[in-house]
């Protein structure tokens, strides 16, 4: 019988009514094929994956594609969004084994987890024949399959990561800038060719270079407008999504990511803080609205994923059908002037399927009032289809993504709805996911599941925490960022100075998951090193810096071949070598003058991390001058003379930020 009823993930949620006889990842699906002696199936994706959606439909729904897979297969479906520890152990094995990766992931494996032959998307005439194959191959050439297994597991098990020694070089940074321009298309923005993913830690690392008076700001530049004004982002409801299946950023793969949403409009607002561009504005403003229209939970977390495919207007289901237009339904919407001028500024040429086009601006529109009035009666026509599905289960680490970067739009642009939705996510996940001084990973409808908090889950929680103190103040955040450092620090440390993705009590797989390269989100290790530097800064602690420099080790060697796998670490290794500034600010929260300095310090746009209210140790002794709410400007916990006024604190943070 299929077992996924009881689920609370979504997306196996979605499998439940599959005629396959469906596991979830634990100890009976192991004993199950130990029992009958059969090989394991392991289905790996996730709720907005198209191709996941077509394999199931194909294959998982089909009976006798399922009565093969009960005859002669224990199948296990796995969401990988809640056990990103199995996806990395088994995605690195499909990796090994085939070149590629990807979702869904497809893995034969003995029942003691052994992986032997791994793939992703298989249409269903090759299923069949895979499973027969395997099958036959297990009962006659047992030893070959069980060696196969045995030379994966020892050839990757014994693999390190790639470390060096402690934080990197000072030329470091800049070499990796050198290596970005050759892979950088100049022409359309991004690195590499088609498919495209948003390159969010890159474009921070170079921001930051930037700030620090580096190169490579015009290359974040015509990456951020580009991935703005193209087909990628929702040129209606805001938010991009999860990648461009061309180089010109017009094509998406419709699914729409929190973690990608989250980590754009804090790059964005970066790219304001900067230079002052008003896209930037825009485009970060509109990112923090969409995650809370769309992805908002009633508990007040932040939702996953909305799907790649919604309902077609001719019935069945469509990838985008939700977010294409033909120049024939911005007419019946907008009559014929208004459909006509939409057409031509969105790019509505009807060039997709059936006629249809994404919407891309390209340009600014000269008519700003025009623009808004046609934008928001396409907006309110599109609210009548029928929108794609949401996996609504709140991922801890994504929503500390989420938290940074609502903190600090809201503190930006003085929006201060974002800032209390920051705090109210902050609250649901210590009050939901914090258990007994260990995280746990995902929610759902307020009901914490029963995976353990990863290394990422940790590390981007604090990260979100120390944001949000920086802007309000509230000094329980920044103890809460402690509380779960100190968890990192003592669980999940290799000895070398590095970390595992797990904790050291963790479920036991054939390898226990450590991968300082980004991949979607920022890595787990160098996310932990940001959030280590960033909790040095407002206490002082020397643990907390050393640890943070330790695990920047792999930053260097990793600059100088994969610097796109890099961007996260590069960032923090930019915050280290800036300091970062530590800047604390003494005075009233109710005083104008106070607010003034805050918001001040908030826009350095060299990595500062900024102290506020009370109940840290950089506040310790900074108290206001003459009466006067005051700043002092530190680096490691030795200051500048403080100051006063809004001008002379940016003549000491060195650049002016934006207006």
């Amino acid at each position: 019988m299929n077992r996924l009823k009881d689920a609370t993930s979504p997306y196996l949620l979605q499998h439940a009514d599959n005629p396959v006889h469906w596991f979830p990842w634990g100890d009976e699906a192991f004993a199950e094929a130990r029992r009958r002696d059969v090989p394991i199936l392991l289905s790996v994706g996730y709720s907005a994956c198209h191709w996941c959606h077509v394999m199931a439909h194909e294959s998982f729904e089909d009976d006798e594609t399922a009565r093969l897979m009960n005859e002669l297969l224990v199948s296990v479906k796995v969401d990988r969004e809640e056990r990103p520890d199995v996806d990395a152990v088994y995605m690195e094995a499909t990796q090994a084994m085939t070149g590629q990766g990807g979702w869904p992931m497809t893995v034969f494996m003995t029942p003691d987890g052994e992986p032997f032959y791994c793939g992703t998307y298989f249409p269903r005439p090759h299923l069949r024949q895979l499973i027969q194959a395997v099958s036959q191959t297990w009962r006659d050439k047992r030893d070959d399959v069980l060696a196969q297994g045995q030379k994966i597991v020892g050839a990757l098990g014994g693999q390190v990561s790639p470390f060096g020694d402690g934080a990197p070089p000072a030329g470091v940074p800049a070499a990796a800038v050198r290596t970005l321009e050759q892979s950088f298309d100049h022409v359309h923005g991004g690195f590499g060719a088609a498919p495209k993913f948003p390159p969010s830690m890159v474009l921070e690392f170079l921001l930051r270079h930037a700030a620090r008076g580096g190169d490579g700001l015009a290359m974040a530049e015509r990456t951020l407008e580009a991935m703005a004004r193209g087909g990628m982002y929702d040129q209606l409801g805001g938010g991009f999504a999860r990648y461009s299946v061309d180089a010109r950023w017009v094509v998406p793969h419709f699914e729409k990511m929190l973690y990608d949403n989250a980590l754009l409009a804090r790059v964005y607002a970066h790219w304001w803080r900067l230079t002052g561009h008003p896209l930037a504005r825009r485009i970060a403003l509109e990112t923090c609205d969409w995650m809370l229209r769309d992805l908002r939970t009633p508990q007040a977390g932040f939702a996953s994923a909305l799907d790649a495919d919604s309902e077609a207007p001719g019935g069945g289901h469509e990838e985008g059908a939700y977010y294409v237009w033909t120049p024939e339904q911005l007419t019946e919407v907008l009559g014929p002037d208004d459909g006509a001028y939409a057409a031509e500024l969105f790019e509505v040429t009807g060039t997709f399927e059936h006629g249809t086009s994404v919407l891309q601006l390209l340009t600014g529109p000269a008519d700003e009032e025009r623009y808004q009035r046609v934008r928001a009666a396409l907006l309110d026509a599109r609210a009548r289809r029928v929108p794609p599905g949401r996996d609504d289960k709140v991922v801890a680490a994504w929503n500390g993504l989420a938290i940074a970067a609502l903190a600090e739009c809201g503190a930006y642009f003085d929006r201060p709805d974002l800032v209390a939705a920051a705090g109210d996510a902050a609250r649901l996940l210590r009050g939901t996911h914090w258990r007994d001084g260990r995280l746990l990973r995902t929610s759902r409808e307020g009901t914490a599941g029963s995976n353990a908090g990863v290394l990422e889950d940790y590390a981007d929680l604090a990260e979100g925490l120390i944001a949000l103190y920086g802007v309000t103040g509230e000094a329980d955040h920044a103890n809460f960022a402690g509380e779960l450092l100190d968890v990192v620090l003592d669980r999940f440390t290799d000895g070398r100075g590095g970390f595992y993705d797990t904790a050291d009590d963790a479920e036991r797989l054939w390898k226990r998951p450590q991968d300082p390269t980004d991949n979607a989100t920022p890595s787990g290790q160098f996310a932990a090193a940001g959030a280590l530097l960033s909790y040095a800064a407002l206490t002082g602690s020397a643990r907390h810096r050393a640890a943070a420099a330790a695990a920047l080790g792999p930053v260097a060697p990793l600059a100088e071949r994969h610097a796109r796998f890099a961007g996260s670490g590069l960032a923090v290794a930019e915050a280290y070598a800036a300091g970062p500034l530590e800047i604390a600010i003494a005075g009233p929260a109710d005083d104008p003058r106070t607010r003034a300095l805050h918001r001040t310090a908030l826009l350095s746009p060299v990595p500062a991390v900024v102290a506020t209210g009370s109940g840290v140790p950089l506040l310790d002794g900074r108290t206001p001058v003459d009466g006067r709410p005051a700043a002092y400007v530190c680096r490691e916990f030795t200051c500048r003379m403080p100051v006063t006024e809004t001008g002379a604190l940016k003549a000491q943070l060195g650049t002016a930020p934006a207006e």
